[in-house]
């Protein structure tokens, strides 16, 4: 999962929590407000009436005071309007048959569904009446007793959620939306990293980015730009290496296809001709064994010189250097078309523009074409093969060298292979600043190999 979805995810959940926590706050303060209204109804109520005793004892001072109240006037509109919706006063002691002094509790709230109006007050318990003297100093006027109605309070409770759920919804998909947009625009730096990572990965060491205002950021920027130039340098170390070893390498070929050819070939050459003078000595002498003796030794001479001048080709100088990349690519391939009649067909394809390549880069495509079309020769069965050797101008300018084989293969196998001769490419053309890939083709291999002619 993306990180702005992952920390959006986790802020909906922080929103979700507190909305739960709102809504639970509001339940139990919407529940308990009753009990506020309840003793706040009481205390007006007793008030009232407290001014109503002293002016009852004042006027009828011939009364005795327990017959003070209640009194008619105390059920009035205007001690109506001191009881709170939902709470029901009474004057004890009560007269007969009197009942309590409601307030008005129609439309406190909708009514709430049974679920909540079972829950609620299971898990925030009942409400208690509130008691309250009329008068603190005679203690024969009486009490106030209010008394608050649960389904009222359940009632206000459920009005409250739905008024905080709504509110709260609103907030949530507003925080939501906006902390989207804030994570969002503050993550964006992120994917120019990561295109730079990419970019890295590809060989593209050297990428440059921009400034973040984000202190992490910047440093993550910092580091990666570090990172790039460090392997960038390690690249170049590696590269020139590589040329020097392939260097050094190409001089000890040289130095052995010399040592071959003084000492080897000179050696059978002598053993050639000593082993023609017997034969001609022996045809004399009508010695026919030692004459078929001395014919077999010259055909393994002849057989010995053959792979002594194959591993000279190999050994010496590229032909590159001699006769330029095309000619020299015409050449190994008319030389193993004429070996045998029977090896497999081998197509060429020349497209482009070859005049001007010459030094390390035609050396390297022509290694290259010959250790696939030996390997293609040698290892496999193939019936046929292609070489094709493009060369793609404009800012591009590199050397395309693909050889495909119709006998069978195993890519991934040959890709992991420790081969010499595998080995011995791949060096070369990474030394060169290029790549390398094999790849399954149509019955067999494909092994395509890039060489910048810029650098």
């Amino acid at each position: 999962m993306r990180l702005v979805l992952q920390l959006v995810a986790r802020l909906l959940l922080i929103v979700v929590l507190c909305l739960g926590a709102a809504t639970v706050w509001a339940t139990f303060d919407a529940y308990r407000s009753i009990d506020r209204a309840t003793a706040a109804s009481a205390q007006r109520v007793a008030q009232a009436l407290q001014a109503l005793y002293w002016r009852e004892l004042l006027l009828r001072s011939s009364r005795a005071r327990e017959h003070l109240l209640p009194v008619p006037d105390w059920r009035t509109l205007q001690t109506m309007k001191l009881i709170s919706p939902g709470v029901c006063v009474e004057f004890q002691p009560a007269a007969a048959f009197e009942k309590p002094l409601c307030g008005q509790s129609e439309g406190l709230g909708k009514a709430p569904p049974r679920w909540f109006a079972a829950i609620v007050p299971t898990f925030l318990g009942s409400h208690a009446e509130v008691i309250r003297p009329v008068s603190p100093r005679a203690a024969s006027a009486g009490t106030v007793v209010a008394t608050p109605d649960g389904a009222a309070a359940v009632s206000l409770a459920w009005e409250y959620v739905l008024n905080v759920i709504d509110v709260a919804l609103l907030m949530a998909a507003a925080i939501a939306l906006l902390a989207s947009l804030a994570i969002a625009h503050a993550l964006a730096p992120a994917r120019t990293i990561v295109t730079a990572l990419q970019r890295m990965a590809r060989g593209q060491y050297r990428t440059k980015l921009p400034r973040f205002r984000s202190m992490e950021l910047a440093m993550i920027g910092s580091a990666v730009g570090e990172l790039g130039n460090r392997l960038e340098e390690a690249t170049e170390q590696r590269a020139a290496l590589t040329r020097r070893l392939i260097e050094i390498r190409d001089d000890e070929r040289r130095a052995l296809a010399r040592e071959l050819h003084d000492e080897f070939g000179q050696n059978l050459s002598a053993i050639l001709a000593f082993a023609n003078t017997i034969e001609t000595t022996s045809t004399k002498d009508n010695s026919t064994g030692i004459a078929q003796d001395a014919r077999m030794i010259s055909q393994a001479t002849h057989h010995l010189m053959a792979s002594l001048r194959d591993a000279l080709k190999r050994l010496r100088n590229p032909l590159p250097e001699e006769l330029g990349l095309e000619a020299s690519l015409v050449n190994l391939v008319d030389s193993w078309r004429s070996q045998s009649a029977a090896r497999p067909t081998i197509q060429l394809d020349l497209r482009g523009d070859f005049t001007d390549i010459s030094g390390p880069a035609a050396n390297t495509a022509y290694r290259v074409a010959q250790e696939c079309l030996t390997n293609a020769l040698r290892h496999g069965v193939a019936r046929e093969i292609s070489l094709r050797v493009e060369r793609r101008a404009g800012e591009d300018d590199a050397l395309l060298i693909r050889v495909e084989d119709d006998g069978g293969g195993d890519a991934a196998r040959v890709a992991q292979s420790a081969g010499f001769g595998l080995t011995g490419i791949r060096e070369r053309v990474t030394a060169a600043g290029g790549s390398l890939s094999i790849l399954p083709a149509r019955g067999g291999l494909s092994v395509a190999a890039t060489i910048p002619l810029a650098a």
